[in-house]
């Protein structure tokens, strides 16, 4: 690739990178709507994120980490160490992804909560940034699977930080500065691409959003208290893997 090629990946891995922070801020906005109607369609929006992440892992990250001239069981061993890695957060710090109404919290997690969504967040760029540096359209799709995750987290995510005690702009400041990991990881995924094959970045994102859609965002959608729910809810994810399919056409 040439110089020019070059700055311009980074300026949109950058770009993309500080919108994926303005993300944060949308929780804010979206919290002021009536809880009825967030209510009505939180969970179909997370199971719509739960759609694009499968489809953006299978149908854009993982075929560009087996595209290298890397051995399958490699790249695979990746996927596996990046749905590990996200399992062993989960883990540690006893945190998952916080997709619930505000008046559903039953304890303080601020702290915890924006240290976990600042890991999360650079480890997001490190993959998203390395899917960039391989392909731009490519990690254009995955930043639009990722970033359709991230508006339903940022609504429990703000919805968490107020009932902890933060004023309403402090969540708001707070969630976005844990939020700008991503660009810095993004640029860090620009940087060791420059002089290695980043396979193994994209590979472990791929692993990253297979572990979030099946262990964190669809055991919350999957049971619903009436039939139509359930059916909704279903519609939406398909239509989440539809979409993200249809990025690759």
């Amino acid at each position: 690739m040439e110089g020019t090629n070059l700055d311009t990946t980074l300026l949109t891995i950058l770009v993309f990178g500080f919108l994926m922070s303005l993300i944060a801020i949308i929780g804010g906005l979206f919290i002021l709507l009536p809880e009825k109607v967030l209510k009505r369609w939180l969970k179909p929006i997370v199971a719509f994120a739960a759609g694009s992440l499968i489809g953006g892992a299978f149908f854009h990250m993982l075929p560009h980490a087996l595209s290298t001239s890397q051995p399958t069981i490699s790249v695979l061993v990746w996927v596996v160490v990046g749905f590990t890695a996200f399992f062993a957060l989960d883990q540690l710090l006893e945190w998952h992804h916080c997709h619930r109404m505000p008046s559903e919290h039953v304890q303080p997690l601020g702290p915890l909560l924006l240290i976990a969504d600042g890991v999360h967040n650079f480890l997001g760029g490190l993959a998203i940034g390395a899917i960039f540096v391989v392909d731009i359209r490519a990690g254009i799709a995955a930043w639009i699977a990722a970033a359709l995750h991230e508006i339903p987290q940022e609504i429990g995510d703000f919805g968490a930080m107020v009932h902890a005690g933060y004023s309403r702009s402090k969540a708001l400041l707070y969630n976005f500065i844990s939020a700008l990991t991503f660009p810095l990881g993004g640029a860090i995924a620009y940087g060791v691409g420059q002089h290695i094959n980043v396979y193994f970045l994209v590979a472990l994102g791929a692993g990253n959003f297979l572990y979030i859609a099946g262990a964190d965002l669809l055991p919350e959608v999957k049971q619903a208290e009436q039939l139509w729910e359930t059916g909704v809810r279903f519609s939406f994810f398909v239509l989440g893997v539809c979409v993200l399919y249809a990025a690759t056409l």
